[in-house]
């Protein structure tokens, strides 16, 4: 099947998953390549979000990114899980979670950083993350590769680890990643699949304390 026979099946089949990545790509690559004035509108930063109603920006952050690698990175995670889960979800509720997750830690990263001025952030990991925790709840005999970790690694032991990281993470006052917005998107999802699907969450419960 060529490219763009791919593209109209996953349309078909997965239209939601499909149309936001599309998005995701197109958006990020205009605002590097073409205007990177816009990525700049577009950043969120907390402590503005009410001052100066910015308000958007909680959704439009999310369709930025700060550059190249970046954008890729979050481009292929949300492909190796949202097609599947999208397929598994049902076109409405996949949106739905993404949604929640993006609203969720978009919340996140304003509670935490709504009184430093400076704070800015953007990119669409803390939705990607809702994702990723959703299909662990689906799919929790799975296994996961995290590079540079080349064993695969049980699903479960997988969510709890990187858990307790960004937990770590998000109490440290370095660095540029927004492992606030990671957590809450995390949570959100896991959440989500709670509220909309809790036979999901006592199926994963039972598979894995067996």
């Amino acid at each position: 099947m060529d490219g763009s026979g791919t593209l109209q099946s996953l349309l078909g089949q997965t239209p939601g998953a499909a149309l936001l990545l599309i998005a995701i790509l197109a958006i990020s690559l205009a605002g590097l390549f073409v205007s990177p004035a816009f990525i700049e509108r577009n950043v969120f930063r907390p402590y503005w979000l009410v001052p100066q109603r910015e308000y958007r920006t909680l959704v439009t952050s999310a369709f930025v990114h700060a550059d190249l690698a970046h954008l890729l990175f979050n481009a292929f995670t949300f492909w190796a899980f949202a097609f599947a889960l999208e397929g598994t979800m049902g076109t409405a509720r996949f949106l739905a979670l993404y949604a929640f997750g993006l609203a969720g830690s978009g919340l996140g990263t304003w509670f935490k950083h709504r009184r430093e001025p400076e704070y800015r952030t953007l990119g669409a990991s803390g939705a990607i993350l809702a994702v990723l925790f959703a299909s662990i709840v689906y799919t929790p005999t799975a296994s996961m590769i995290v590079f540079p970790v080349p064993v695969p690694i049980p699903a479960p032991l997988f969510a709890v680890g990187y858990l307790a990281y960004t937990w770590y993470a998000s109490h440290q006052r370095h660095g540029r990643i927004n492992h606030d917005a990671h957590l809450a998107g995390a949570i959100a999802g896991v959440a989500f699949v709670a509220l909309t699907d809790p036979a999901a969450v006592a199926r994963a419960w039972r598979a894995i304390v067996g």
